[in-house]
């Protein structure tokens, strides 16, 4: 999913164009007819037309099979490209495979989740292959009946506002549009949300119910993973149910196999064209003015960064904003979308893992699918550098999963730590709490658990197979298209704590935007990026009041919705009551976008701004206690004057105490009773008129 682009296709494509000269060219019928007769004025030809067309065909051949054979000597075995399959019941037929897990994923879990199912099944004497539901044709579903003891397991992640995840999208059409027939299909799902979301694990239970109404046969129950909890701990103890349920099923055995599975094979490369390894750089190998649009996950924009400034007036954070140039790129977005960019991750940490693990990171490398029939030819885009794997394809601040605890135990020379390890990847209750308490609550990255455990020296190889890779981070826009076309606006702070063990953590793209600042010699600061459209939208009916709620950097889609408000204005339309609710520490710290927001509200555009300083006087003051205080005004914009509400900002505790707020404000005005208030802010929500655009 990363977007450098391949010196292969650079070959193959001019390959292909060679190709298609030379057969337009000898096709032209304008070129054959200008050619005969020029000959034949000379007088009698010394050749018949035939003999010239023949000889200009095989000239013409052997030029092009001369230029073609260059081309592709110059391309590695494992450069040339290859259509993927897109039937997924052939390719498990060929491959003699009778499970396939397909995944929803937006930042890697489920995939993560899938691919170790889909390497559990070799220790139950089946075979399993991870698939992308936007690679195949999802129709052939109702022929997985054609392979014995077959089974379809769905890791299924929930985006948003209860969305499927962007790859998992036109397989949800499929099941809603669609009416196959799926007798016959086993299948089991596990689902991936948040509780502190509405639409807890939605896509997951849709699956899970749709396919069971299209009449496959549901072989275990619904998993539920809580990233508001435990989700690792979640997907363990479900997966260790599952695989006994599938064994009584289809009436099979666990091998007793318990040893690493590897899924790929290292090759170390020692004399290649260094214009063939991949770098991570993108400006390296396509410049900058020949990206070519349309502009996505795979495909991301290089962004010049225009500005880069500190937001917040003091205090001991960095709260900044950047803005990034779009111009030429043919990019388009809304006010409420998010703009999804690829960080890097710090070289000192990486440079600090060659050293633990005693490697010469700019060692050449390929992974290898040792499934040759995989659609997933390598773990990340292949022959690279160890270095350029850990600086940019590879998550290496995250604390490990227990998956990759349990793959790299068996490195540890102390038995003990050995122990501790398998115990930390085990669903027991000590296992459980001491993963929680050692990983978890002390935050220990790959690179800290290497340094605490020194008898764990894994070959570096099968550690970059095991890490996952590292995801594209999204921000709200703070930026409205219609004022500003060719620059998009990101608000954000900067991540950066202690953990219990006394190390300083930080953010990975938060650090990496900060150092991301325009120059003055001549070198932009370039930022790979590319748009997320979002169902946070300002309503259609400009007339519409509109009540935002965003503490800290969830101010950022509401700077967006201010300008657009403002622009609206200034073509004349009417545009009703704009109200804000922003929260902050302190006034003289970190109120962001002060002389913006006082200058809108002086103007007119902001009907009201209320800003909640919670640290400026002895009790704590945050935006749902400014939402009360002014429940009258409140209560009649959305009773009476059919307001939008919009709340951006943390899910956990701020969009969970304003919901409660609007709930005690509909039982106090509106005379209902909870129950009733709790079904009115829900059919809001329903008529999209509570819009939540939330982290955790």
């Amino acid at each position: 999913m990363y977007w450098i682009s391949a010196p292969r296709m650079e070959t193959q494509t001019g390959t292909e164009n060679v190709r298609f000269n030379l057969l337009t060219d000898m096709a032209d019928p304008q070129m054959e007819a200008s050619a005969g007769p020029e000959l034949m004025e000379e007088g009698e030809p010394l050749l018949s037309n035939l003999d010239i067309f023949l000889f200009s065909l095989i000239v013409g051949l052997f030029v092009y099979w001369v230029v073609f054979r260059k081309k592709t000597e110059a391309i590695p075995e494992f450069k040339k490209l290859e259509t993927p399959e897109t039937s997924f019941i052939e390719k498990m037929k060929k491959t003699g495979k009778n499970i396939v897990v397909f995944y929803g994923s937006q930042t890697g879990t489920a995939e993560e989740f899938a691919n170790r199912l889909s390497k559990d099944a070799q220790r139950y004497g089946m075979k399993g292959m991870a698939a992308d539901p936007e690679e195949y044709d999802m129709s052939e579903l109702s022929r997985l009946k054609e392979i014995d003891n077959s089974l379809a397991i769905f890791c299924m992640a929930t985006y948003g506002e209860g969305d499927p995840t962007d790859n998992a999208q036109d397989f949800y059409d499929w099941l809603q549009e669609g009416d196959a027939d799926l007798d016959g299909l086993n299948y089991t799902v596990f689902s991936l949300g948040n509780k502190t979301y509405e639409h807890y694990n939605a896509m997951g239970k849709y699956v899970d119910k749709r396919l069971s109404e299209l009449g496959a046969k549901r072989i275990f129950d619904l998993g539920l993973g809580d990233d508001d909890g435990n989700l690792e701990e979640d997907f363990v103890s479900w997966r260790e149910q599952f695989w006994p349920a599938v064994c009584e099923h289809f009436g099979v055995e666990a091998t007793g196999e318990e040893s690493s599975i590897r899924q790929y094979e290292l090759k170390v490369h020692e004399d290649l064209n260094m214009n063939k390894i991949y770098t991570g750089e993108l400006g390296r190998l396509k410049s900058f003015e020949n990206q070519k649009p349309p502009f996505d996950s795979k495909n991301p924009f290089l962004a010049p960064v225009t500005v880069n400034r500190k937001l917040n007036k003091g205090g001991d954070r960095h709260l900044m904003h950047l803005e990034l140039d779009i111009t030429g790129s043919k990019i388009r977005y809304e006010s409420g979308d998010h703009v999804a960019v690829y960080p890097t991750n710090d070289a000192t940490i990486v440079n600090r893992l060659g050293e633990v693990l005693g490697v010469d990171l700019d060692t050449v490398i390929s992974l290898n699918n040792l499934d040759e029939e995989s659609n997933k030819k390598h773990p990340f885009p292949c022959p690279t550098t160890y270095r350029t794997a850990l600086t940019h394809y590879l998550d290496i601040t995250n604390s490990p999963r227990t998956n990759v605890l349990y793959e790299l135990a068996q490195y540890a020379s102390d038995p003990k730590d050995q122990e501790n390890m398998r115990k930390m990847a085990s669903s027991s209750p000590e296992g459980k709490a001491l993963y929680q308490s050692w990983v978890l609550d002390s935050c220990r990255n790959i690179l800290a658990i290497l340094e605490d455990l020194p008898s764990l020296r894994p070959p570096i190889d099968h550690l970059c197979e095991l890490l996952p890779r590292l995801q594209a981070r999204y921000y709200s826009i703070a930026s409205s298209s219609k004022v500003h076309p060719n620059s998009i606006h990101i608000c954000a702070v900067v991540v950066e704590y202690k953990t219990k063990t006394g190390r300083t953590n930080k953010g990975v793209a938060t650090n990496w935007l900060k150092s991301k600042v325009p120059t003055d010699n001549g070198h932009k600061a370039t930022v790979p990026m590319y748009i997320r459209k979002s169902q946070f939208r300002l309503p259609f009916k400009a007339s519409n009041p509109v009540i935002m709620i965003g503490p800290g950097t969830g101010i950022a889609p509401f700077m967006g919705f201010i300008q657009e408000r403002a622009w609206l204005r200034e073509q004349g339309k009417e545009v009703g009551e704009t109200v804000l609710y922003f929260g902050c520490r302190h006034k003289n710290e970190d109120f962001l976008y002060q002389e913006e927001l006082e200058a809108f509200e002086k103007e007119g555009v902001l009907t009201r701004l209320n800003v909640a300083f919670s640290r400026d006087q002895e009790h704590k003051v945050y935006v749902q206690h400014q939402l009360k205080n002014n429940k009258e005004a409140v209560w009649r914009q959305i009773h009476t004057d059919n307001a939008h509400i919009y709340i951006c900002g943390d899910a956990r505790n701020m969009a969970r105490d304003v919901q409660t707020t609007f709930y005690e404000i509909a039982e106090e005005l509106g005379g209902m009773m909870h129950t009733q208030a709790v079904d009115y802010i829900k059919k809001l929500m329903t008529k999209g008129r509570y819009s939540q655009d939330v982290w955790s």
